[in-house]
């Protein structure tokens, strides 16, 4: 395939080649392991959707805290004033959240909204800048913790165009995952010498594989994992999975991840494990195989594997937990809600059915998942999150 899309840069078309779209990808999980390449990763997504500035934010929800923050090529006199339309912004988010069609469709304002040039937010900040539209794409949605990544689209290119939507939605999958693994793994500084002090700071297990899932590395925690042979297990040197299926999908997932880091599995961003004591357990693969930072860290290295399980307190890919409790497609719709913190009657209107379909989809997702309460939902949900780190006390 020599051409997936097109962007425009310089004010012309260009193509998006296979190659382009590689080493952009490339760059972006290179930010897993060093967070400070994020400014140049968004200008590079920015530049391949005309925008000509750009934020990726984490938010806190509980602590109403910012948990990272990286930005592009935004003026500090004009982020220093973003404070000032601190209720406005939020409420532009909430109306963001809620006509959300979820993780991985980006949204444009002048798509969207009825009157997006009418706020004060928008006269006294974005137009004097030159803002004319924005792009928006959520990377992290939890009942505690909203991940957001804003570009912002100058006037010099127009309005945001179904070309750009289609790029910034071809990159979503890549961006989500490393944000997820990244941000919260806080690999900042770990290099090849420290690989196993870092690794083995971390609470999830940790599995470094080369070709066909052989064995390179492991953490303390993924150690215990393989010698209890759950939910994973050594098999001649190679990883696998507690049934012979599972370990075919978890294989299969590390051989797209060697080939082309570019595709992500039809099957998802993770891989629902099981263990002895029919636990949920996912694991989340992290291509290794290229980019600048990721094949500094081990000779042969493929990938690395991240497992979490039921019993650890950690964030989760919906779709993975979807496919794991046999969710429909419109049950996982209403989970992403219920996770987002919905009430009934709020995720009825945003998902547009009535209260009683709501009601319905959510009865079914209680059964499918054992638990009878909303709260006790969340809580299994957030006992599925990808690697997350241990933050230190402030």
């Amino acid at each position: 395939m020599e051409q997936q899309q097109q962007f425009r840069s310089d004010g012309t078309w260009q193509p998006l080649t296979r190659e382009r779209l590689a080493d952009l990808i490339g760059l972006i999980y290179d930010c897993t392991l060093d967070p400070t390449l994020w400014p140049e990763a968004i200008r590079a997504v920015g530049d391949a959707t005309n925008c000509f500035a750009g934020m990726l934010v984490v938010t806190d929800l509980e602590r109403s805290e910012v948990r990272s923050a990286h930005s592009w090529n935004h003026d500090p006199i004009w982020l220093a004033r973003l404070p000032a339309h601190a209720e406005e912004i939020a409420q532009l988010q909430n109306e963001f959240l809620a006509r959300s069609h979820g993780l991985g469709e980006p949204s444009a304002p002048s798509r969207e909204i009825v009157e997006p040039y009418e706020s004060r937010y928008y006269k006294e900040w974005a137009k004097p800048q030159g803002i004319v539209d924005a792009l928006s794409l959520i990377v992290i949605r939890q009942a505690d913790r909203l991940g957001l990544l804003s570009l912002s689209r100058h006037e010099h290119y127009g309005l945001v165009t179904e070309e750009d939507i289609a790029v910034l939605r071809l990159l979503a999958p890549h961006i989500r995952r490393a944000v997820a693994i990244g941000d919260l793994m806080d690999m900042k500084s770990l290099e090849q010498q420290a690989l196993g002090a870092t690794l083995d700071s971390v609470t999830v297990g940790v599995v470094i594989v080369a070709e066909e899932g052989r064995i390179l590395h492991t953490n303390e925690t993924a150690r215990r994992m393989l010698d209890a042979r759950s939910p994973i297990l050594s098999s001649g040197g190679y990883l696998a999975a507690t049934n012979n299926q599972i370990s075919e999908e978890l294989l299969k997932a590390i051989a797209v991840a060697q080939a082309d880091e570019t595709r992500v599995p039809a099957t998802g961003v993770g891989v629902p494990l099981g263990d002895v004591d029919h636990k949920a357990a996912v694991a989340h693969i992290l291509p290794l195989a290229r980019g600048h930072r990721r094949t500094r860290l081990m000779p042969q290295a493929t990938a690395a594997v991240f497992i979490t399980r039921d019993a650890a307190a950690l964030p989760t890919e919906l779709g993975t937990v979807a496919r794991m409790f046999g969710l429909t497609p419109a049950e996982t719709r209403q989970l992403e809600q219920l996770m987002a913190g919905a009430t009934l009657s709020k995720a009825a209107a945003a998902l547009q059915v009535s209260e009683a379909t709501a009601r319905t989809h959510r009865e079914h997702i209680f059964a499918k998942m054992g638990v009878s309460r909303q709260g006790d939902l969340v809580a299994l949900v957030r006992r599925l999150m990808p690697p997350i780190r241990q933050r230190s006390a402030r």
